[in-house]
């Protein structure tokens, strides 16, 4: 067999096994993968399905572990910088809230909830 070819059918192999095992296929990935740290996130208030004013008050619980520091929020995938416990003119329509625990450097690790409110 062709040395190259060798070469090649390994690298497909490594690559493949890789992406069965869930592991970066190379370390390039661009792909984040998140820390599993112990950190736990809950968010403790609006409830799942609530119904909410336009402007309310998010509340969650972040419970660090190993390297989650802070929390991060996000509606709708946006994240939304400066939060300060309050939500503020958001449209009518159900609208998806996602807190997610972060280290030092914001980069999220595992500990993540999301929640559905519809906005009134």
């Amino acid at each position: 067999m062709d040395i190259m070819k060798h070469i090649g059918i390994m690298g497909f192999g490594v690559v493949l096994v890789g992406s069965l095992i869930g592991a970066p296929a190379f370390a390039g990935d661009k792909h984040e993968k998140h820390i599993a740290d112990g950190s736990k996130v809950m968010i403790t208030s609006p409830k799942d399905g609530d119904k909410v004013g336009d402007s309310f008050e998010l509340k969650y619980k972040l419970s660090n572990g190993s390297h989650g520091r802070h929390a991060h929020v996000f509606v709708d995938n946006e994240y939304q910088r400066g939060f300060k416990g309050t939500l503020r003119g958001l449209s009518k329509g159900e609208h998806q809230i996602t807190v997610k625990a972060a280290n030092e450097d914001h980069a999220s690790v595992a500990a993540t909830h999301t929640i559905t409110v519809d906005v009134q």
